[in-house]
């Protein structure tokens, strides 16, 4: 395969890296104060209490309605975990497949909602490719010390 500048596995880190910045931001935007005291569990109940779908009003009541607390932390740090992970190329397959469950959930509770599933789609189609490409080969600590060549 010919590229300009970068090559093919090269440009495929770029794309885990870019990712991985991506879940960073979402963790660094989140007022963590409101956050940890249930205001994006409140809103997602809010959101989950009008689906269209009955299986995700069902789900998210309960999952996540009886345990607020841990879920607001649940998804908070798996989001920093996941931009670290894909940043620094530690343990990326299994930060690409749990991004990309992420992503389909974040996606399903926001079915009506076109901005996020810009978002969601965009980001479950990088980790589709970063993991299909193997995307751990160059770049990353993954490929530096070893345990998924």
């Amino acid at each position: 395969m010919q590229t300009i500048w970068l090559d093919g596995a090269e440009w495929i880190a770029v794309l885990r890296i870019g990712l991985g910045l991506w879940w960073l931001e979402s963790w660094r935007h989140k007022d963590k104060k409101d956050w940890f005291a249930g205001g994006g569990i409140r809103w997602a109940a809010g959101v989950a209490a009008e689906h269209r779908w009955g299986f995700v009003r069902q789900g998210f009541d309960l999952v996540v309605k009886p345990r607020p607390r841990l879920m607001a932390y649940l998804v908070a740090y798996a989001e920093l975990a996941l931009g670290l992970g894909l940043i620094l190329g530690v343990l990326t397959p299994i930060a690409l497949v749990a991004g990309l469950v992420l992503n389909l959930i974040y996606l399903i509770l926001m079915i009506h909602d076109w901005g996020e599933q810009g978002q969601n789609l965009m980001m479950a189609l990088i980790s589709a490719v970063v993991l299909f490409a193997m995307g751990w080969q160059t770049w990353s600590l993954d490929n530096a010390f070893g345990p998924f060549r």
